[in-house]
């Protein structure tokens, strides 16, 4: 049998989880659309990953407030309305800008899901443990740094 369609309204959404200060809902996990996961994310001002890679591709569309990117050399502040994709492979961050933000974002064959379960359910947002975040992020498919 394929692929069912996914149809989620607002009324549907999962609890969003807390990554380490920002907060993401699961809108679609690959188990759902047996490959590709979708994400509303939301966070305050500072929030957001640092430099890291992964094995899948990932989208990010802002609908809200302004999230400053970086990949490679290059850093950029993207407004409401645009589009980054950083493909698989690539070291990247995001923060989220002056006055927090909000976008979706979408990655394909990835583990993006477990990962920000994993750190809701294991690590405290008000009192990170680094080192443990690390392991969990390297569990799932993440390396860190540059």
């Amino acid at each position: 049998m394929g692929a069912e369609p996914v149809v989620v309204s607002p009324a549907d959404y999962a609890s969003p989880l807390d990554v380490v200060g920002e907060h993401i809902t699961v809108l679609a996990s690959k188990e759902a659309t047996r490959g590709w996961e979708v994400f509303l994310q939301e966070g305050p001002e500072g929030s957001g990953p640092p430099p890291h890679s992964h094995t899948w591709d990932e989208c990010f569309f802002v609908l809200g407030g302004s999230v400053q990117f970086g990949y490679g050399d290059r850093a950029l502040t993207a407004a409401a309305g645009t589009l980054v994709h950083i493909p698989a492979g690539t070291t990247h961050w995001f923060r989220f800008a002056p006055g927090g933000g909000r976008m979706l974002s979408v990655s394909g064959n990835g583990n993006a899901s477990a990962l920000f379960a994993d750190i809701d359910r294991e690590i405290p947002a008000d009192a990170p443990d680094i080192p443990r975040l690390i392991a969990i992020a390297r569990r799932n498919g993440l390396e860190m740094g540059a």
